[in-house]
């Protein structure tokens, strides 16, 4: 009996050690871009080109590394938290990426998604449309954050209807999720 009772504390403590060889080999979970760092400030080139902003209103490019093992697809959320809404701001939702995919190139965010892999949906903004847009806080309002979270799915595809709003997509995403990687950007508007 003691034997058994050993036997089970050691597979137990092996199982739950920090630094296993399973769980170094695995990595952790990371979105990346060339463009910033992580609370980093986002360059002009992805700010808005409206409402008083005159950026190009490019997406950045983005890569990603070590998805959980059974992912079966992502999705990448961009919200501003620090928007004087009352709920932020979404301004890019894309969803249904293939589980292959690593990375989306820059601009990939344009109208029509003409750079998303195949089989790739963008949601609809905030701004009204399926496309990203880019940081144009308020004057004054200081720096906001641009939170960049990558959901890894357990689910090929999304069940949404088209149209849906951010709202819907979050809640299906976070419902299907089983990872998530996040880079946030810094924007302020200079005048």
């Amino acid at each position: 009996m003691r034997t058994i009772v050993a036997t089970g504390i050691l597979a137990l403590a092996i199982a739950a050690a920090p630094n296993s060889p399973s769980a170094d080999a695995a990595g952790k979970f990371t979105l990346t871009s060339p463009a910033f760092k992580n609370n980093g400030a986002l360059p002009d080139k992805q700010a808005f080109n409206q409402m008083g902003c005159t950026g190009e209103n490019s997406s950045p490019p983005l890569a990603w590394a070590n998805p959980p093992a059974g992912t079966k697809s992502f999705a990448l959320m961009v919200h501003d938290p620090d928007a004087p809404t009352g709920s932020g701001w979404w301004h890019w939702v894309v969803y249904d990426i293939p589980a292959d995919t690593t990375s989306l190139p820059e601009g990939a965010g344009n109208e029509g998604g003409a750079g998303l892999p195949k089989g790739a949906k963008q949601g609809h903004t905030d701004f009204g449309s399926a496309a990203y847009g880019g940081p144009c806080p308020p004057p004054g309002s200081g720096k906001h954050h641009y939170n960049f979270t990558l959901f890894a799915l357990k689910v090929d595809k999304l069940e949404v209807p088209d149209g849906a709003s951010a709202a819907m997509l979050g809640f299906n995403v976070n419902a299907n999720a089983i990872g998530k990687a996040k880079l946030t950007g810094l924007y302020e508007r200079k005048k």
